[in-house]
Order: C-alpha cells, then structure tokens, then sequence
C-alpha cells in the first residue's frame, strides 16, 4: 500500500483545500495517532482534522484516488461555517456558544458512551467465544461417541455387503 499512498501524496502535494499526509504512529506523531484512535497500522482516517473518521475502501491507488478526488475537499465545519446546510450551522453556532467547560464535559461523555460501546462489545464477543468453545468440544464429544460407537464398522460392512452383492 506504501507506494499507492506515497503516490496519492504525490498528487494532493500543494492542494488548496485538502491534503494527503502519513504519520508515524510510534515516534512523533504518536499523540496524534492515540488521540485519534488508531490501533493498527496501517490506518487511514479522513476529514476534519479534529474529528477524523475511518477509511473503509480499497488500499490500492485506483480506490485512494477515487475516493480522495470524491470526497477530500473543504467541508462543513467550524473553520468552512459557510459550507453548512442550516441544520449544521445551528449545531455549531451552538457548540461554539458553549463554555469551554461544559464543551469538555460534553466530550468527554460522549468519548464515554464510545468507550462503553466498545467494552460492551469486548465483553459480549468474550462471552461468545466462550458459547464457540464449549460447543467445539460437545461437538467435538460427539463425533467421536457416535464414531466409536461403530460408524466405522457399519461403513465397512455396508462397503462389504455391497461389493458381495455386485459379485453375484
């Protein structure tokens, strides 16, 4: 993927309103990528950039440029207001009316409701793959009861009589 990325760089290098950058998530740029929540690398975020969202397409050049030439261009935001339908105007307008405090406060519970989503769904694949375990092994028990209990034998003689039969 380096390279298509590299090449897409390449492309958005100088562009007015939009830009195509890589951050190395173990040295410097460390706070960034841990701010942003970005787990594995590698990881490519889109949007605003202090509310940057996950890229979901394909990692060669033909998809990044497509999407990049579709969607990478000012938007709607507190910098670009006059980008915004009325609705999202009046979202900010009121974000930004909000004291410091209680627009931390305000983030800060809503990073909660993500944090206990995510936890909610550790807990839950925690509990399926305990649910997967056991029944590996019951399913595991009983292929081998039923075989031990003479499939083997009943496929050899059935495979027996079969060839008599044929014989005569």
């Amino acid at each position: 993927m380096e390279p298509a990325w590299d090449k897409l760089m390449a492309e958005f290098d100088g562009h007015a309103s939009a830009g195509v950058f890589d951050v190395d998530c173990t040295a410097a740029g460390k706070p960034l990528c841990d701010s942003n929540g970005v787990r594995g690398f590698p990881t490519i975020k889109h949007g605003d950039p202090s509310a940057l969202e996950d890229y979901k397409g394909g990692r060669d050049f033909d998809s990044l440029q497509k999407f990049a030439s579709e969607n990478l261009k000012a938007s709607c935001s507190p910098a670009n207001i006059d980008l915004c339908d009325e609705e999202k105007k009046g979202e900010i307008e009121g974000f930004l009316a909000m004291s410091e405090e209680d627009l931390n406060a305000s983030i800060s519970e809503k990073d909660k409701e993500i944090s206990d989503a995510e936890s909610h769904f550790k807990a839950e694949v925690d509990k399926l793959q305990s649910t997967y375990q056991d029944l590996q092994k019951t399913k595991d028990k009983t292929i081998e009861e039923v075989k031990n209990s003479g499939l083997g034998l009943m496929k050899a003689c059935k495979a027996h009589k079969s060839a008599n039969h044929e014989e005569l």
